[in-house]
């Protein structure tokens, strides 16, 4: 935390401790306290004069500085007797120091030579000069960097405690700088769209700058930006009050006219600068296959296959091969970019389907016979064998410029014979496999449409008017036509065939994921047919692992998840996945991690239904998977939390899972696959593996508790609630409560919260299952706390603690202890509240457990802001937000954000809390609900009021005044008397 500007929103990129050179050069800094290093050895810096003498040379940048501008530097109108002795005196010492050849006398003065890039001021003033450079030329985000890099050579006060009036106007001079680059480096934050950002280092230099036009300005904009209007005219009005009180003049014409643009709503204020458009490529026709008159969209494809057909004009032949899954629109962009690209091919246009998703490919002999008489070849010229045909060919196509494409071709072995060869010439090839052996192509994987080209192609197919009407059900449409440009054209062909459908009739039939594939099939196109083709070609094995990874529901999976599904060895399994991405019937997501098209999954699955045999086999490739990410969950658990009892309780798995050396790549892990794993937990929250589904949630309870993923946490919680209803298990029925408890809880639905963990404790009670009492007591102290019933919670929380000893589950106690230490402080037992939360933090220390120990500690931070133990409490809090980030809970992250803003309330440091507050609601964006946004959004108000901008705090306080009415709060009361107490 900085000192004098309150806690850093941003960290520039801090200076090495030795510059790149040799290991005896000089190097000096003024942006900070005057120092000298020769290497990586400091100098001593002497005496405040002595180092007001090396910073007034310094600052000369090796201009001479005379013995009377000297002693002007140092005394200014009223110099001592002896002053030029004196300045020789500094002079000869520094010399001493620095050597003859750095500072030297000549004209009766003295000049420091030394290269530029010696002196941290040079270094800044070059890096912002190349930013201006950045920007003029168009790149801001270089600009940024630069700036960024220049604001970090400041190392506190320029100049710091260095006597003398030169050295108070450079200060000066230097700050006003530094203001001047922030301001540019936040210019061009808002320009790139990081204004919600900005918002709250902008609070802190209005706070720190309150009279500076051009900060409140940027301020207006980034929280007009950030969807915060109200507060954006509060600055305003904020600042006008001000000049008029300070100055009695009005705010510039600039920041008046930025008023009105907020008060029109003005859409070009609210959106960053939008970046030059691309100019697209020509559109011309060529003796090729008819390109389709609805062609949609592809605008960066066109352009990239267009560039490199037109490099064929040069020395090398241009190869490019599109790859995809079948149905993804190869041949249509290929027939398309070959027409815009016919003036560079003036000698012709040759093309060919290959056949190669078929059972018998073309044959290159009869490919290039063909060629041949279509270049002027007559028949008894044509050679027999392959190699002298393509010599032939090669030979014919010298000295022209001829375009091939090679269409659904089978692999590179195929088309080798086919390739032009010369200069001048090129190759379009489409394929289903993706031609990595083919040397020297540009390789082009194509996705499917993005959304908005997906309804741009239905709509040209359908009609305007019909889609215009029934836009969200053409969106659904096209959502489960997985914007596959062969299923939106199939569909929508069926619909522009039958008037007397709407599109919501058609959205119907396609919701039913059983009967979609076969509802996307029109005359002789089916988008099944297509995937069959691909499907027919595969070896045993492969067709297997294609059946079976269908299976899982996640948005992607891991080669280490798919292994264990399969029951294979990683390197076996790997062998066949990457078999399956090289035909285009799976995507490689990222290296080690695969996907499906949503219809290629169903695909996957229609023939997991129909082709495995026995069909229990498909029950068994989910349960391994799930063991799989049971028991990688509950060591990422065991390494988070070590000594908790949780994994003692949960189901055993007979499938492994992965270990890890430490924590951090415990958790990269469990985030990395939280998309599949809460996946995995819905799906297979049914009898058989209920139980190990619910203990799953349990072992990924980080997931629910950063806040990353509590949606997806709470949905998965939901599920397995439903599913536990019917199964007649107390026991899992108890757990499952009960993480749906956890899951209401953290979102802040402390009613839901209280009735789910009620029940769960009733059903634990039944069941025996001390880990659900334990959870559901210590859960139920918390939440009666949240409502301000003391008594109850403090019963809960010794019932907890009584629980959690008897299981021998000491984090669980001390989780408990510092739970029941925040009752303590609500009931003003200051003191055992205190010796509780140090209680609790002993256990986590003691046992290692660095996460639990982070939320300790925010109760004893809590308490000693309580008791007026500023320093200590920020220090804990402090320590607790380093954990917490590093542990990537985001809830306990803003949480502590916002209790580091009480603290500073309390000190009486209203700008660093205003700081705290605003990154806490950046972080809480999204997560932890309502009640938490309306805790912070009071604070900022209080600290905001408390450097003046009444307007915004108003603005603050009536936002959460609304939130806590609506769920019925009792800190409702409070922020009345706050919004009464400054009323105009």
């Amino acid at each position: 935390m900085d000192r004098d500007h309150g806690p850093r929103v941003r960290v520039p990129e801090q200076r090495a401790p030795a510059e790149p050179g040799a290991a005896d050069s000089l190097r000096f800094t003024v942006l900070g306290p005057v120092r000298a290093w020769r290497g990586a050895e400091a100098l001593p810096p002497g005496s405040p004069q002595q180092r007001a003498l090396l910073a007034a040379l310094l600052l000369r940048e090796g201009r001479t500085a005379t013995a009377g501008e000297l002693i002007d530097a140092f005394w200014g109108e009223d110099p001592p007797s002896q002053a030029l002795a004196t300045i020789r005196t500094y002079a000869s010492r520094l010399r001493k120091i620095l050597g003859q050849d750095t500072l030297v006398s000549e004209s009766g003065g003295y000049a420091i030579r030394i290269g530029r890039g010696a002196l941290d001021l040079t270094l800044a003033q070059d890096l912002a000069a190349e930013a201006e450079k950045a920007r003029a030329g168009g790149n801001r985000n270089q600009a940024r960097t630069l700036i960024n890099k220049a604001l970090g050579l400041w190392d506190g006060e320029a100049l710091a405690s260095v006597p003398g009036p030169y050295a108070e106007n450079q200060r000066t001079r230097l700050e006003e700088w530094h203001l001047q680059l922030t301001e540019a480096r936040l210019d061009l934050d808002l320009e790139v769209g990081s204004h919600a950002e900005a918002v709250s280092e902008l609070t802190a230099l209005t706070a720190a700058h309150p009279l500076r036009e051009r900060l409140r300005e940027l301020l207006m904009v980034a929280l007009y930006r950030s969807g915060r209007q109200a507060e954006a005219l509060a600055v305003y009005a904020d600042t006008r009050r001000l000049l008029a009180k300070e100055l009695g003049v009005d705010p510039r014409p600039e920041l008046a006219q930025l008023q009105q643009r907020i008060l029109r709503a003005d859409e070009e204020l609210a959106r960053p600068a939008d970046e030059p458009a691309a100019v697209p490529a020509p559109l011309k026709p060529a003796q090729l296959p008819a390109t389709v008159p609805d062609f949609t969209g592809r605008d960066s494809f066109v352009r990239d296959l267009g560039a490199q057909l037109a490099s064929a004009e040069g020395t090398v032949m241009a190869v490019s091969a599109l790859a995809g899954i079948g149905g993804v629109g190869k041949t249509t962009l290929a027939v398309h970019v070959a027409h815009q690209a016919r003036p560079h091919f003036p000698g012709g246009q040759l093309y060919v389907d290959l056949q190669g998703a078929g059972a018998r490919a073309a044959e290159p002999e009869t490919v290039l016979g063909s060629f041949l008489r279509a270049l002027g070849m007559a028949d008894s010229a044509i050679p027999d064998t392959l190699d002298e045909r393509a010599a032939l060919f090669r030979s014919t196509l010298d000295g022209r410029r001829v375009l091939v494409l090679l269409d659904n071709a089978h692999d590179a072995a195929q088309i080798r014979p086919l390739l032009p060869g010369t200069p001048g010439c090129a190759a379009l090839v489409t394929s289903r496999v993706r031609m990595v052996d083919l040397a020297g192509a540009h390789l082009v994987d194509l996705d499917v449409m993005s959304p908005d080209e997906a309804l741009q192609l239905f709509t040209r197919i359908v009609g305007a008017e019909r889609v215009g009407a029934e836009r969200e059900a053409a969106l659904d449409v096209v959502a489960a036509c997985g914007f596959l440009p062969l299923a939106i054209r199939i569909a929508a062909s069926r619909l522009a065939a039958r008037r007397t459908w709407t599109v919501s009739v058609l959205a119907a039939k396609l919701a039913d994921e059983r009967r979609r594939l076969d509802e996307l099939q029109a005359g002789d196109l089916a988008v099944k047919a297509t995937f069959e083709l691909g499907y027919g070609q595969l070896e045993p094995a492969q067709a297997r692992a294609f059946r079976l990874l269908g299976l899982a529901d996640g948005p992607d999976i891991s080669l280490a998840a798919a292994a264990a599904l399969l029951n294979l060895e990683p390197h076996t399994a790997e062998d066949l996945l990457e078999a399956l991405v090289d035909t285009s019937l799976l995507e490689s997501a990222a290296p080690g991690r695969y996907r499906y098209h949503d219809l290629v999954r169903l695909y996957a699955r229609a023939c997991a239904e129909r082709d495995e045999q026995p069909p229990v086999e498909r029950e068994m490739a989910l349960s391994r998977l799930l063991d799989f990410y049971l028991a990688t969950a509950a060591g990422v658990y065991a390494l988070e939390r070590p000594g908790d009892r949780l994994v003692d309780h949960l189901a055993p798995t007979d499938h492994p899972g992965l270990t890890f050396g430490d924590r951090h790549a415990a958790l990269d892990w469990l985030y990395t696959e939280a998309g599949p794993l809460l996946a995995c937990v819905r799906q297979v929250a049914r009898p058989a593996t209920l139980g190990r589904a619910v203990d799953l949630l349990y072992a990924a309870l980080d997931l629910g508790e950063s806040g990353a993923n509590a949606k997806q946490y709470e949905a998965a919680a939901v599920t397995v609630r439903k599913a536990a209803r019917e199964c007649g298990d107390p026991r899992t029925e108890s757990r499952a409560v009960m993480s749906l408890a956890n899951a209401h809880q953290l979102a802040g639905r402390f009613d839901h919260a209280e009735r789910e963990a009620e029940e769960a404790m009733r059903l634990a009670e039944a069941a025996h299952d001390l880990l659900v009492i334990s959870w559901a007591a210590n859960a139920r102290g918390i939440i009666a706390l949240y409502h301000n019933r003391h008594q109850d919670g403090e019963a809960f929380l010794n019932q907890a603690i009584d629980a959690f000893r008897t299981d021998g589950n000491r984090p669980g106690e001390a989780s408990a202890l510092c739970n029941l230490s925040r009752v303590h402080l609500a009931t003003g037992r200051t003191g055992s509240a205190i010796t509780l939360a140090r209680s609790g933090i002993d256990i986590y220390d003691f046992l290692g457990h660095a996460l639990r120990g982070a939320n300790g500690r925010y109760a004893l931070g809590m308490a000693l802001t309580q008791s007026g133990e500023f320093t200590g409490a920020t220090e804990k809090l402090t320590e607790a937000l380093e954990i917490f980030r590093d542990s990537r809970q985001r809830l306990w992250e803003g949480m502590t954000l916002f209790r580091l803003a009480e603290v500073e309330i309390a000190s009486g440091r209203p700008a660093q809390a205003a700081q705290y507050a605003e990154i806490a609601l950046t972080v809480l964006r999204g997560i932890g609900g309502d009640w938490r946004r309306g805790n912070v959004l009071t604070v900022l108000g209080r600290a905001l009021a408390g450097i003046g901008q009444t307007g915004r705090a108003q603005v603050c306080w009536n936002e959460a005044l609304a939130i806590y009415d609506a769920l019925g709060s009792t800190e409702a009361a409070q922020v009345r008397g706050l919004l009464t107490s400054t009323a105009p």
